[in-house]
C-alpha cells in the first residue's frame, strides 16, 4: 500500500492533537493508494482503546465506489504501531480490511490486515502528494 504525504500527516497531526488519548479515523484507499484521511472522534477517550464515531456518516458509502476500500486509523501513544490483544478482539467490521497504527512516540505508522486471530502485516511505501 502506498501512504500520500497529505494523508500521513494528516493522521499525525490528528494523534498530536488528540493525544494523550488514541486518535481514529477512516483512510480511503483507491487502488491500493491511500489517498485521503477522514478523522473520526474517539467515542471512547481512551489512551488504551478507541470507539469510532464520524462525523459524516455519508463517507461509509465511500467504500462502493470502484476501486476504493476504507481502512481503519488510530494510534497509539507509546506502544509499537502492532495492534493488540484488545485490537484483535475488538477488530468487529474491520476484519480483513486495512488497519493502520500510528505510534506517537517514535512516528512509526505500520499497516496490518486481521483475520481471526491472524494478523498479516502490509507493507507500507511513502508516495509524495
Amino acid at each position: 500500500m502506498v501512504v500520500r504525504d497529505a494523508a500521513r500527516r494528516a493522521l499525525e497531526e490528528h494523534a498530536r492533537r488528540d493525544s494523550p488519548n488514541e486518535a481514529c479515523g477512516l483512510v480511503v484507499i483507491r487502488d491500493g493508494v491511500a489517498e485521503e484521511y477522514l478523522p473520526g472522534i474517539n467515542k471512547a477517550a481512551s489512551p488504551y482503546r478507541f470507539e469510532l464515531e464520524l462525523p459524516d456518516p455519508e463517507v461509509w458509502f465511500l467504500d462502493d465506489e470502484e476501486g476504493v476500500e476504507l481502512g481503519i486509523f488510530h494510534s497509539h501513544i507509546s506502544s509499537p504501531p502492532r495492534p493488540s490483544r484488545t485490537d484483535v478482539e475488538n477488530i468487529g467490521l474491520w476484519q480483513g480490511r486495512p488497519y493502520l497504527i500510528y505510534t506517537l512516540r517514535t512516528g512509526e505508522l505500520a499497516a496490518w490486515r486481521i483475520q481471526g486471530s491472524e494478523i498479516h502485516p502490509v507493507v507500507i511505501e511513502d508516495r509524495p502528494a
